[in-house]
């Protein structure tokens, strides 16, 4: 049964609402089972499809929302080829072009509808973006563009576009999606809890890279990154501790020397010797060429 041609505009506002509540920073994710039991004007109004990435409901005249699942970094690069030369992120159709899902997109674009895009972090666990935005539509590519914020709407997209231009769009797609992807699914990979000094507070926990990802290899894949307190990180970073390729926690020498007050002799000094721990899936874990490469710089720095 339709609601009126208005429901696309009510059904939006009322789940970004509704996300704009729940999604904290000290818990923005939201589970699988909260979006299939979402709840509109008093009935049960899925945000997400429960066997599709598309989500386009009855008596909607767009899409309504997209999924992107979450698959471990083993199972393909993290968003490899996602990006377009113009440095907007790009969704695949969902199988055949005409299909109703694909439809809805386009119509979403025709009529510049905001949607609601959910980023599997882990199983059954996503991190949602919204509002974005469908700007163009590639049929022969089989994929949507989509812009994360206003300015990457007013981008041009159907001729060249400059080094500036694409610069800044990538930065925009980094910043507002990779970088917070990759710190999700870090954090609860170590269950919310620095490797070094098991300090639980979401709030000051980072998802520190082991090789930067201003360099090429610096890939925003578990498995190059540790969830560190601000100071370890900061310090990790620093090189006044590094890490072996064995898990195991070094402060350099002339830190360890030093005198001073009890951050610097148990917030630092105490951690030399110690053992990171671990994320219990074993394909979670550091790397352990990354470690290698970045325990040598920090070698080299002491």
């Amino acid at each position: 049964m339709s609601l009126g041609n208005d429901l696309d505009g009510r059904v939006r506002a009322a789940a970004m609402a509704w996300l704009r509540q729940r999604c904290t920073p000290e818990d923005p994710v939201v589970p699988r089972g909260e979006l299939l039991s979402f709840q509109f004007e008093g009935r049960p109004f899925p945000l997400i499809d429960n066997q599709l990435g598309i989500r386009k409901p009855q008596g909607m005249t767009a899409a309504l929302s997209i999924l992107t699942t979450y698959t471990s970094d083993g199972a393909r690069a993290p968003y490899e080829d996602a990006v377009g030369g113009d440095g907007l992120l790009r969704y695949k159709f969902q199988g055949n072009r005409e299909h109703y899902t694909n439809v809805g997109l386009q119509r979403a674009f025709e009529l510049r509808l905001p949607l609601m895009w959910f980023f599997g972090i882990r199983q059954g666990l996503y991190l949602p973006f919204f509002p974005v935005w469908i700007v163009a539509v590639e049929v022969e590519q089989s994929q949507v563009a989509v812009a994360l914020d206003e300015a990457q709407r007013h981008l041009r997209i159907d001729g060249p576009v400059s080094l500036i231009e694409r610069g800044y769009s990538e930065r925009i797609t980094k910043q507002r999606l990779h970088q917070p992807v990759f710190r999700q699914r870090v954090i609860q990979a170590y269950e919310t809890s620095c490797a070094m000094c098991h300090l639980r507070h979401r709030s000051l926990l980072d998802a520190a890279h082991i090789i930067p990802d201003r360099e090429t290899h610096g890939v925003p894949a578990i498995s190059n990154g540790m969830a560190l307190c601000k100071i370890h990180h900061a310090a990790y970073d620093e090189n006044i501790l590094g890490v072996r390729p064995d898990y195991v926690i070094e402060v350099r020498s002339d830190i360890l020397e030093e005198r001073d007050g009890p951050m610097l002799r148990y917030g630092l000094q105490a951690m030399h010797d110690l053992r990171l721990t671990l994320p219990r899936r074993r394909m979670d874990r550091p790397d352990h060429n990354l470690l290698e490469e970045r325990y040598e710089r920090f070698r080299a720095a002491g």
